[in-house]
């Protein structure tokens, strides 16, 4: 076969540094915008990003060039740098990040939650939520080294 054929969307999600409430609530469509170009002009497909002030949910699909950790840290080194230099001085992203895979019939349904992480945040914490989202893929990890 001459050529790579790649479906492959993933649900993505990392939190700021120490998850410290950093992305106040009028940058947050405009970083969510930012980032999706960054991805963009790295040939990544994103579907749509969303958060809160202390985390954010990209749902992509990363070119079979690429690895998904390139993908990623692209993606945060980039907007990092772009927040700390248009005036929020100390911004990072914590070190690691999520990365869950979604089935083409999912799509929507994870569009639609990323969309929403504002309602769905008055209920649930960002620890609580990542946590859940590890327990539903089946990905083992000790607590001491999740939230580290």
């Amino acid at each position: 076969m001459s050529h790579s054929f790649v479906a492959n969307a993933v649900h993505v999600v990392f939190s700021t540094k120490k998850r410290l409430n950093i992305i106040p609530a009028h940058r947050q469509k405009k970083l969510w915008g930012y980032m999706a170009s960054i991805a963009r002009h790295r040939t990544i497909d994103v579907f749509t990003v969303g958060g809160t002030e202390n985390h954010v949910h990209l749902l992509l699909a990363v070119p079979a060039s690429m690895a998904l950790a390139k993908a990623v840290q692209s993606v945060k080194a980039i907007s990092s740098k772009w927040m700390r230099e248009t005036g929020q001085s100390g911004f990072g992203w914590q070190e690691g990040y999520g990365a869950f895979s979604v089935s083409r019939s999912q799509l929507g349904a994870v569009v639609e939650y990323i969309n929403n992480q504002q309602e769905h945040h008055r209920k649930h914490t960002f620890e609580a939520e990542f946590l859940s989202l590890l327990k539903k893929h089946g990905i083992a990890y000790d607590l001491k080294y999740v939230f580290g």
